[in-house]
Order: structure tokens, then C-alpha cells, then sequence
């Protein structure tokens, strides 16, 4: 992917930001900040950049905006750059400037949140450039995220060129293994989704076996989701999707990673839904460095 590449990903919703922005702030400030007010003039004013240290794609530069507007609603925070951004390592991702008291306060969320989305947001992109040219597989994030925090991690799973799954449990119908152990098997299981869920949703099975895979294509199952297959399964289970009339979506899943996913979009699949973009993401490196401008004089500086 050309590393001019800008995403515009869907917004986050500002209610969900504002409640994890309070989760945050109520978790590192329950007694207030003792060391800045202890040792920081209650008028300074101070300035600074927030740098990448580490070559990265960038997401959640409004959530780290909304941290510090929560703090001190006179701290002004500028971004420099665009979320979805691929950027190398000394970038200046945004400026901040205002009472000192309140960008040291928050400081460290700010950073936990930014520095995890782009976490989030780097890996991801690693997995869509891994892709093929013009392959139609489509890199997918999963419900492995972290509690609390899934709005985050979905947003910046889009910043980095990739797609959301499910959102919650009500979001689709995904019948999984032990779905089908509980059930009796994977046709009655479709079944009786297929006569309670909605007519507007599809409903996805997952298959741990060709023998279950034959089971929920003639059930008529809507996609497909092949789990822990190895390449020669797969391979013999597109053979038999492809050569229905009206073939399913397929999705593989279970132990994806950077070297297997251009293999397995090579082949044909539609979705590679990848849980490593969430739960195996590290936290990318964000220094902020400040400098003291002066002093605020009761004006809004």
C-alpha cells in the first residue's frame, strides 16, 4: 500500500469516546495528579509535540484530543496529520499548547489510548499490504478485543485499511462449535436459525471439517467460516463451494498470520478474520515533549 495511502474511517461515535475518556480519567485520577500539583506552578504554561518514535499508522488522534478537553477545556490540541496515515519515524503527529497542569494530567491516558490504536492500526495495515495485488479477501477484526474498549479498537482496525466482523452477539448470527455441539449438529442448528432470525440477517456457520462443511452447504448456509483448515482443506473446500450455483461467502479464521494470509487470499477466500489484530497488538512507541512558554495571567492563553 503506497505510504501516501490517507483512510477517512467511519467516525467514532462521540458518546462511546466520552464514556472510555471518563473510564480513563477516573482510573489514573481518583485522587487528582499529586505530583503536578505538587510541583508544578499552578499558572504555567506549557507547549509541545507529540512525535512518532517508531515508523506507524496512525488512528485515534480525536480520542486523545477528547482526553484532554475532559482535563482542561483551554489545553489546545492540534493534529498534524490525518488518521489512517502511514508514518515513518520522527513525524510530528500533533501539537499541544496550554496550562501545564492540564496536559501533565493528561498526558498518560492520552497516550495509553492513542499509543493502542495505533497499535491496532499498524498491525492491521501490515496484514493488508501482505495481500495480494488485487485480491478481493478482505482482513477482518474479531470480538477478541479488550474489555471496554472495542469502539476503539474497531475504529483503528479501519484506520488501518481493514473491516469490522460483528460487533456483539446481536450484531449477526455466527454459529460456532459449540453452537453445534449444544445443538446436535450443524443442519439443525442453521435451521433453527434460519426460522428465527430476522429475513434481513445472514447467518454464518462455522466448519471444522469437510464432513460439516457439506453439512451446513446443504443447509443452505448464507458464509462459511472455515476454521483451522489447512491450506490442502481449504483448497478442497472452495472446490466444492465454487461449484454450487449460488456458493456462500467464505471466511477462514483460526491461527492466521502474516506469512499464511497471502497464501490463503491467493486461493479465493472472501474474509481472512484475523484476532491477532486486537488481542496480539503491541502499543506503538508516542513521545510528547513540552517546554514551558510562560505564565498564565487569568486570560485564556
Amino acid at each position: 500500500m503506497n505510504p501516501a495511502f490517507v483512510l477517512s474511517p467511519a467516525e467514532l461515535s462521540p458518546l462511546e469516546v466520552d464514556r472510555i475518556v471518563e473510564m480513563a480519567l477516573a482510573e489514573d485520577l481518583a485522587a487528582g495528579d499529586v505530583t503536578t500539583r505538587t510541583v508544578v506552578p499552578p499558572d504555567a504554561l506549557a507547549r509541545g509535540t507529540f512525535s512518532a518514535r517508531e515508523p506507524m499508522v496512525l488512528a485515534g488522534l480525536s480520542v486523545a484530543a477528547r482526553v484532554f478537553a475532559r482535563v482542561d477545556p483551554r489545553v489546545t490540541f492540534t493534529a498534524r496529520v490525518a488518521d489512517g496515515t502511514l508514518l515513518p519515524r520522527g513525524a510530528v503527529v500533533a501539537a499541544i499548547e496550554g496550562p501545564a497542569h492540564g496536559v501533565l494530567t493528561g498526558e498518560r491516558s492520552a497516550l495509553n489510548l492513542l499509543q493502542r490504536m495505533c497499535g491496532v492500526a499498524t498491525l492491521t495495515r501490515r496484514f493488508v499490504d501482505a495481500l495480494p495485488p488485487g485480491s478481493r479477501a478482505r482482513i477482518t477484526d474479531t470480538r477478541k478485543t479488550n474489555p471496554g474498549l472495542r469502539a476503539l479498537d474497531r475504529y483503528a482496525v479501519r484506520a488501518g485499511g481493514g473491516h469490522n466482523h460483528r460487533n456483539d452477539l446481536s450484531s449477526a448470527v455466527l454459529i460456532k462449535d459449540n453452537h453445534v455441539a449444544v445443538c446436535g449438529g450443524v443442519r439443525p442448528a442453521i435451521e433453527r436459525a434460519r426460522r428465527a432470525a430476522p429475513h434481513t440477517m445472514r447467518i454464518e456457520c462455522e466448519v471444522q471439517s469437510l464432513d460439516e462443511l457439506d453439512e451446513a452447504l446443504s443447509a443452505g448456509v448464507d458464509v462459511l467460516m472455515l476454521d483451522n483448515f489447512d491450506d490442502a482443506q481449504t483448497v478442497e473446500a472452495l472446490r466444492r463451494i465454487r461449484s454450487l450455483a449460488h456458493a456462500p461467502i467464505v471466511e477462514v479464521s483460526g491461527g492466521i498470520t502474516l506469512e499464511r494470509a497471502p497464501t490463503l487470499a491467493a486461493m479465493g477466500v472472501d474474509v481472512l478474520s484475523v484476532g491477532a489484530l486486537t488481542h496480539g497488538a503491541r502499543a506503538v512507541d508516542i513521545g510528547l515533549d513540552l517546554e514551558v512558554t510562560g505564565s498564565w495571567d487569568g486570560a485564556t492563553p
